[in-house]
């Protein structure tokens, strides 16, 4: 799925990622006159669904965090794909929206369970790493670091920068002042 089919160049203007609740897969979801062309998202059966199921390098495309940001808040708690383009994965990391792989195997059969159950609720165990309904488990995973993050509540890092400041402040003292140079300039 790339970025620009989750979130349309068009609403990259918004002055706060909150102006994108909503605006996730428009242009799959609504034909030009705003008419609805029947997009899961919109289905009823899936009202209040938390999780998206993708594909292949899901957010592939163009590196604009406004995609993982539409996901999140249009209410997406998690995104599980086969596989995940880099920069996509790191944005969504960074606002807390996680993203594990699953095999194209299992994500086949959870689309077909989904079909036929979609009022099946699914949960998403970030340490067991595995997404079940309780009568069926598939494993996914995602790389330890980012896992950690979810795990210990550490994913955000602008929070951790703001709660270190006496350890920011107690490196910049170790840290050798800038040598200024002066310029001679001939007249």
């Amino acid at each position: 799925m790339d970025t620009d089919r989750i979130i349309p160049a068009r609403f990259l203007k918004c002055v706060t990622f909150d102006e994108l609740s909503g605006k996730m897969f428009y242009d799959e979801r609504f034909n030009s006159d705003g008419t609805s062309k029947g997009h899961p998202i919109d289905d009823p059966q899936y009202a209040g669904a938390a999780i998206i199921i993708g594909g292949e390098n899901f957010g592939c495309g163009s590196s604009r965090e406004h995609a993982p940001q539409a996901i999140k808040r249009s209410g997406i708690r998690a995104v599980v794909a086969e596989s995940f383009a880099e920069i996509f994965f790191g944005n969504s990391s960074g606002i807390g929206l996680p993203c594990v792989c699953a095999s194209a195997a299992d994500l086949a059969s959870l689309n077909t369970k989904l079909a036929n159950q979609p009022e099946t609720e699914w949960r998403l165990n970030l340490e067991t790493m595995q997404l079940t309904d309780g009568s069926t488990t598939y494993d996914v995973h995602m790389p330890a670091e980012p896992r950690e993050t979810f795990l210990t509540g550490r994913w955000d890092a602008i929070t951790e920068l703001m709660n270190a400041t006496t350890r920011i402040e107690e490196l910049a003292h170790t840290l050798p002042a800038p040598a200024c140079n002066t310029l001679n300039h001939a007249h």
